[in-house]
C-alpha cells in the first residue's frame, strides 16, 4: 500500500526560495555556457587528431614477430591477446589463467520509489503530496531501510552476508610479439562465466555463517531439505550408423534418429552442467553463480548472488604507436593523444570511421545538454516572476508558461551565438552560418513577434468599433 507525505509551503518561504534560486540560476547558465564552448573546441580539434592518425598509421602485416623498422611507428594490426598469468580470487579460493577475473555481487532488498505532485493554491501556498511504494529488487548495494519514510517498511532490510565487488587484471598480456600496455588490456572485452572449484569446507562455513545470519534476522525456520539424489542413469547412445546404410533407410527413420541423436546431446549437456552444481541448505553453486540464501529460485529480503566472469585470450586490433616491445599513444600536432584497441579484426580506416562516429554522438549529446543547462539556468534567474503571481495560480501558470517560451528561445540563442564564436576559432564558414541562423531567429522573435501582435491589436479595435444601425427602406 502506497505511503503520502503532505507539505505545505506558505507564499512568503516560496518567494524567498524563488530569489534565492536566482544565483543558481546565474551558475547554471555559465555552466552551460562553458560546456558548449569547451565541447564545441574538443569535437574539433579530436576530429583533427582522427584525420591526422588517419594518414598516419601504416599497417602492422605480422604482429608475431618484432619489426625494428616499425619501432615509433603508428601502426594497425590484429593478433590474439593472451596470457600466462595466473588471477586468484583469495575470498573464495579459485582463480584462473585468464587477462582478467570479475566478482559481480547482488543483494536483493526493499527499494523506495517516491512520486511528487505540486499543486498551488490562492493565496500563493504550495501543497505537495509525495507518494512512496516499496518493491523488492536486486541491487549493487546494501539499503538502509531505516531511513525509509514509511514505518511499515523502516528496518525491513537485511543481508546474510557482505560481499566486496572485486576486478583483477594480468599484467603480462602479449599481443604477438609485443606486450599490451595496462590501458589496452582494460578495453579487452571478452567476457564469460568463470568455472568455479570452490571448497567443499568452504561451502559448509558460507552455509553456517549464513544460517546464523538468516536466523538472526528471520528466527529459526524448518530446514530445507535438499532433493533427494536418484542415481544418475546414463541415457541411451545411438549408435553410430554408417552412412552407406543411412543413406538407404526412410527419411522418416533417418529424421527419428537425428531426433533421438539431438536429445541425447542434450541430457549429456545437462548432466556435464550438474557436475558444477552444489547445494546446502544456505549456500548454492550453479555454473558461475553462488547463491546465499534458502531458496534461489524465490529470493527473500538478505540474499546474495555473487556471479563470477573471466576475460579469456581473444583476437584484437591495436591501434597505438610502437615502443620498443610495447605500445604508446600518438600525439598528434595539436596535442590531443590517442591509442585504441577493439575486438576482432579491424582495417585502420574502420577505426577511424568508428572512432569520428563515436565523438560526433558525443558532440551531439554535449551540445543538448549544455542547452538545456542554459534554458534550466534561465528559467532558474527569471523564475521569481512567476513565483511572485502565484497568489492567482491560474494568472501565474499562464505567465510562467510565456517565460517558458521566452527562456527556452533566449536558450537556444544564447547556445546558438556561443556555438558559432567557438567554432569561428576552428571553422569560419559554419561559425558564420550559425551566427546567421541565430540573427533570424532573434529578428523573428523580437520584430516579427512585435509586428504579430500590433496587427492582432488592430483586428481587435476594429471588431470592437460599434457598427453603424441598418436603414430602414422606405
Amino acid at each position: 500500500m502506497a505511503y503520502q507525505e503532505v507539505t505545505t509551503t506558505g507564499y512568503g518561504t516560496r518567494v524567498g526560495n524563488s530569489f534565492k534560486a536566482i544565483g543558481s540560476g546565474f551558475l547554471m547558465f555559465i555552466l552551460g555556457t562553458a560546456l558548449l564552448w569547451w565541447n564545441e573546441g574538443r569535437a574539433v580539434k579530436t576530429e583533427k587528431m582522427l584525420d591526422e592518425a588517419g594518414n598516419a598509421y601504416v599497417e602492422m602485416e605480422n604482429p608475431n614477430k618484432k619489426d625494428a623498422s616499425l619501432d615509433g611507428e603508428l601502426i594497425c594490426g590484429s593478433a590474439m591477446a593472451t596470457t600466462e598469468d595466473s588471477l586468484t580470487d583469495a575470498q573464495f579460493g579459485i582463480g584462473a589463467t585468464a587477462i582478467s577475473i570479475r566478482r559481480n555481487v547482488e543483494y536483493y532488498q526493499w527499494v523506495e520509489h517516491s512520486q511528487t505532485k505540486r499543486e498551488d493554491k490562492l493565496g500563493g501556498k504550495e501543497v505537495t503530496t509525495t507518494t512512496y511504494t516499496y518493491t523488492k529488487e536486486w541491487v549493487s548495494n546494501p539499503i538502509q531501510s531505516s531511513n525509509f519514510h514509511d514505518p511499515a517498511y523502516q528496518n525491513k532490510n537485511t543481508v546474510l552476508t557482505t560481499i566486496d565487488e572485486s576486478e583483477q587484471w594480468a599484467e603480462n598480456v602479449k599481443f604477438g610479439a609485443y606486450t599490451l600496455p595496462e590501458s589496452l588490456i582494460h578495453r579487452i572485452s571478452s567476457r564469460e562465466a568463470m568455472d568455479l572449484a570452490i571448497s567443499e569446507d568452504l561451502l559448509k562455513q558460507f552455509d553456517k555463517a549464513t544460517q546464523a545470519a538468516y536466523e538472526r534476522f528471520y528466527g529459526v525456520q524448518k530446514a530445507i531439505q535438499p532433493a533427494a539424489q536418484q542415481p544418475t542413469q546414463q541415457p541411451a547412445q545411438v549408435a553410430a550408423i554408417p552412412d552407406s546404410i543411412k543413406a538407404l533407410l526412410p527419411d522418416s527413420v533417418k529424421a527419428a534418429l537425428d531426433s533421438l541423436q539431438a536429445v541425447n546431446d542434450s541430457i549429456n549437456k545437462q548432466m556435464e552442467s550438474a557436475d558444477n552444481k552444489k547445494d546446502l541448505q544456505y549456500i548454492h553453486q550453479a555454473s558461475n553463480v553462488l547463491y546465499f540464501g534458502r531458496v534461489p529460485g524465490a529470493p527473500e529480503v538478505g540474499d546474495v548472488r555473487v556471479t563470477f566472469e573471466k576475460v579469456v585470450p581473444a583476437k584484437v586490433t591495436v591501434m597505438a604507436v610502437v615502443d620498443g616491445d610495447t605500445f604508446k599513444a600518438y600525439k598528434a600536432k595539436n596535442g590531443k593523444r590517442f591509442q585504441t584497441l577493439v575486438m576482432g579484426k579491424k582495417t585502420g580506416d574502420e577505426i577511424i570511421e568508428g572512432e569520428k562516429e563515436a565523438n560526433n554522438m558525443i558532440l551531439w549529446a554535449l551540445r543538448i545538454i549544455g542547452i538545456m543547462i542554459v534554458i534550466g539556468g534561465l528559467k532558474g534567474i527569471f523564475g521569481f516572476l512567476e513565483t511572485i503571481l502565484k497568489v492567482v495560480p491560474f494568472i501565474a501558470n499562464i505567465f510562467g508558461w510565456g517565460v517558458g517560451i521566452v527562456c527556452t528561445v533566449l536558450g537556444v540563442v544564447w547556445s546558438l551565438i556561443v556555438i558559432a564564436i567557438a567554432w569561428l576559432f576552428y571553422r569560419p564558414l559554419l561559425g558564420i552560418s550559425l551566427l546567421v541562423l541565430a540573427g533570424f531567429l532573434v529578428w523573428v522573435f523580437a520584430f516579427k513577434g512585435k509586428d504579430k501582435l500590433k496587427e492582432l491589436a488592430a483586428k481587435s479595435s476594429k471588431n470592437n468599433q460599434p457598427q453603424p444601425a441598418p436603414q430602414s427602406a422606405e
